[in-house]
């Protein structure tokens, strides 16, 4: 594998990621049950914005940047979950746990995003098969006795780790689409682990590029016997004959009450932050749950 998230860390699409995962674990910690994080291609865990591959790319300046200049952390009631900023604050304060200096310079992968909100009683399974990115991980959470690292291909992952003790969490799947197949290999590794455990709540990454890969994906995954199915995409711009990534998606399955609520707060007002041209969508996968219109 040669992808370095490393060159991508803190764009629109992290952003966009670990916002809705963020949201996803303040729900699991709203009761008092234990949950477990599995993390199905967990990278490095941490990011220097000021490091070579990121300042060769700049993407983040797009990104978390743009959010963090936007922030107003004086006006934000976090019990207030009609507003933007309150629904993005357990998020940014991550953020800002990192740089304590107050200079933007880490940004966190996943892992790091999923640590920050474990109590003592929930776990976490980072998997990384990548030698490099793996020990950079090992490093990372040196130390914590809440969190294991794993050295198995993420695939493989899923299904050797639901359904997991706790019998509540999440599970991040998140590969780093190298290979088309990816797009292929993401419904039936998800579909696997469904039915060990349908109960479990599971966010699906897609890159978008164009509409043909995450459309079919949507069919395929329509297809299987899953209830609930939540999708929410962020787009920047319309797609173009480079076949540059334009926007970010996510499908949350079994998605937490009042998510959707909350996504159709936070979405455009993310949008809006990272392109006055952004567009995004909020829809059921699924006509048993569609909304009536």
């Amino acid at each position: 594998m040669n992808y370095q998230h490393a060159f991508h860390a803190g764009n629109f699409a992290d952003v966009h990621k670990h916002v809705v995962l963020t949201r996803v674990l303040e729900h699991l910690r709203a009761k008092p049950a234990a949950f477990r994080v599995i993390d199905s291609h967990a990278g490095a865990g941490r990011y220097d914005l000021l490091g070579p591959e990121a300042t060769r790319t700049g993407e983040w300046h797009d990104g978390i940047e743009r959010v963090l200049a936007q922030r107003q952390p004086g006006t934000v009631r976090v019990s207030d979950g009609s507003s933007p900023q309150a629904l993005l604050e357990p998020y940014l304060k991550i953020i800002a746990a990192l740089n304590p200096a107050g200079a933007l310079r880490v940004y966190p992968g996943s892992p790091l995003v999923a640590k920050a909100l474990l109590r003592p009683q929930d776990r976490l399974i980072a998997c990384e098969l990548e030698p490099r990115a793996r020990a950079a991980l090992v490093a990372v959470l040196r130390g914590e006795p809440r969190a294991k690292v794993l050295a198995i291909d993420g695939w493989m992952a899923l299904n050797a780790n639901v359904p997991p003790k706790e019998r509540r969490g999440v599970v991040l799947i998140d590969p780093p689409y190298e290979d088309a197949g990816d797009f292929m290999r993401l419904s039936g590794a998800f579909h696997e682990a469904h039915r060990k455990w349908p109960t479990g709540i599971y966010l699906l990454w897609y890159p978008i590029k164009d509409r043909a890969a995450p459309e079919a994906l949507a069919r395929r995954l329509l297809r299987l016997d899953v209830p609930k199915m939540l999708r929410c995409e962020i787009t920047l711009r319309a797609p173009s004959a480079d076949g540059g990534l334009v926007g970010s998606g996510l499908i949350v399955v079994n998605p937490p009450f009042r998510l959707a609520d909350e996504l159709k707060i936070l979405l455009p007002a993310l949008g809006g932050m990272f392109s006055p041209t952004s567009g995004h969508q909020l829809d059921w996968l699924t006509v048993e749950h569609a909304p009536r219109r």
